[in-house]
C-alpha cells in the first residue's frame, strides 16, 4: 500500500485509522518543519516509535535523570560505557543495576506515547507509508492498538483546553492542603458506580472528574513539594503532560492542593508575570502606561502640545505624539490578549473581553485615540490590532 501527501489533505487520525483498519505493516514517516517522526507498525498496531529530530531533553537517557530514575553520573557512566561497548543504553543501565527492565520499557512506552500524542497537534507537514516487513526489537514498546491511540488522542484534544484555563503556566508551584482519603476497593465502590453510570446528572467542571480520587491523583499528589513547579512535576510522575496536568486540576478543584504561583484563574500576580514576560521587550517605556502616560505628557507639555490642564489619559492631537504613545499601547494590549488565551484557551471575539476580565480598562483600547483599536480574530491564536482609522 503506498499512502502519501500533506497533513492538510489527511489528517493524522485518518492515517492511523486507514492502517490499524487494514491492519498493515510498514513504517511510516511524518515531518514538518521542526520534527520527523518514524512509526513503525506489525498487522495495524504500534510496534516502536523514533523521532529523528528529537531535542536533547526527550532523550530516554534524559528524561530517567529529569524523572530522577537515575543520577546525571549514572548516565555520564552508562553512555561512556555505550560508546566502548556499542550495547544499547538500556542494557547498559539495567546490567549496571542502575534501572530495572521493567522500569525502564515503562519509560520507553511513556517516550513513545508521548511523541505520538504531540502528532496530533501537527496542523501541517508530510506523511508517507511504506509497506515493509518490521523486525522484532529486544526494546520495543507493548504494542499499541491504533483504535486506542485515537481514542485517547480525541480524548486530549477535547480535554485540553478545559485543563489549560487552570493549569496555564508550567511554572506553577503548589502546596498540599489536606491528606487524600483513604483508597477504596473497587469491590466497596461497585454500588456508587452502578448509581453513577445511569444517574442523569453532569459532572460539574469545578469538582473533577471523579468522586474519589484516582490512581494518577495519587500519584501526583506524592509528589506534590516546595520548589516542585507543573513541568517537574511532569518528569518525576511519569505520567506523561495530559495525565499529570489533569490530575493536578482534579486536586485544586477537590481542594487538595492549591497553587502558591496564582490559583490557575490568572489573579493579579500570575498576570503580572505573564504580562512582563510577553512584553519584555517594551523596556521601562512600557512597563506600565501610567508611567508611559507620565513621559509622553511631560514631553508633550514641553513641546506644547498640551495644556496644564491635560492628563495622561486623555487623547492627543499632535499626531507623532499619538504614534509614539500607540506603538508602547499596542504591546500592552497585545500582552493582555495574550494572558486571555492562556486563561480562555482561545483570543476573545471583541477587546471589551479583556476589560470584562480586568485585564485592561476602558480607556486603554482607545487611549491615545478617540476611536477604539482595530481589532479582528483570526483564529484561535492569531488576531489583527490595528490603530483606529483618523
Amino acid at each position: 500500500m503506498a499512502l502519501q501527501g500533506t497533513l492538510k489533505d489527511f489528517g493524522i487520525a485518518d492515517i492511523l485509522q486507514l492502517i490499524g483498519q487494514q491492519q498493515k505493516t510498514g513504517q511510516l514517516c511524518l515531518a514538518n518543519k521542526e520534527q520527523e517522526v518514524n512509526i513503525f507498525f506489525k498487522d495495524g498496531n504500534i510496534a516502536r516509535v523514533e523521532s529523528v529530530t528529537r531535542k536533547k531533553k526527550d532523550l530516554i537517557g534524559n528524561m530517567l535523570v529529569r524523572a530522577e530514575i537515575i543520577t546525571e553520573a549514572q548516565l555520564e557512566e552508562s553512555l561512556e560505557t555505550q560508546r566502548r561497548t556499542l550495547k544499547r543504553l538500556g542494557d547498559v543501565l539495567v546490567s549496571s543495576g542502575a534501572i530495572t527492565a521493567d522500569r525502564f520499557k515503562k519509560m520507553m512506552q511513556l517516550q513513545a506515547t508521548e511523541t505520538i500524542y504531540r502528532l496530533f497537534s501537527w496542523d501541517a507537514g508530510t506523511y508517507e507509508f511504506k509497506a515493509e516487513p518490521v523486525e522484532n526489537d529486544s526494546e520495543a514498546i507493548t504494542p499499541l492498538r491504533a483504535e486506542s491511540v485515537l481514542m485517547e488522542g480525541f480524548r486530549m484534544v477535547d480535554e485540553w483546553p478545559v485543563i489549560r484555563r487552570r493549569i496555564n503556566r508550567h511554572e506553577m508551584t503548589f502546596e498540599t492542603l489536606k491528606p487524600l482519603p483513604p483508597p477504596v476497593h473497587k469491590e466497596e465502590d461497585l454500588d456508587a458506580a452502578f448509581d453513577d453510570a445511569f444517574s442523569e446528572k453532569k459532572k460539574d467542571e469545578n469538582k473533577g472528574d471523579f468522586k474519589s480520587v484516582g490512581d494518577s491523583e495519587r500519584a501526583v499528589y506524592e509528589k506534590v513539594a516546595p520548589g516542585r513547579d507543573v513541568r517537574k512535576l511532569i518528569d518525576v510522575c511519569c505520567l506523561g503532560e495530559f495525565e499529570t496536568c489533569k490530575a493536578l486540576l482534579n486536586l485544586i478543584n477537590l481542594e487538595y492542593i492549591r497553587p502558591l504561583t496564582g490559583d490557575g484563574r490568572g489573579p493579579s500576580t500570575e498576570r503580572n508575570g505573564v504580562l512582563q514576560k510577553v512584553g519584555h521587550g517594551l523596556g521601562n517605556l512600557g512597563a506600565s502606561m501610567a508611567a508611559l502616560g507620565a513621559i509622553v505628557f511631560v514631553v508633550a507639555q514641553l513641546s506644547g502640545v498640551v495644556s496644564l490642564a491635560s492628563s495622561p489619559a486623555s487623547t492627543f492631537s499632535d499626531p507623532a505624539a499619538q504614534r509614539f504613545i500607540s506603538r508602547a499601547q499596542v504591546k500592552r494590549i497585545e500582552a493582555a490578549l495574550e494572558v486571555f488565551r492562556l486563561e480562555k484557551g482561545e483570543l476573545p471575539e471583541k477587546l471589551d473581553a479583556l476589560v470584562e476580565a480586568q485585564l485592561l480598562k476602558p480607556e486603554e483600547l482607545r487611549y491615545p485615540w478617540r476611536e477604539q483599536y482595530y481589532y479582528r480574530r483570526l483564529a484561535a491564536r492569531e488576531f489583527v490590532l490595528l490603530p483606529p482609522l483618523q
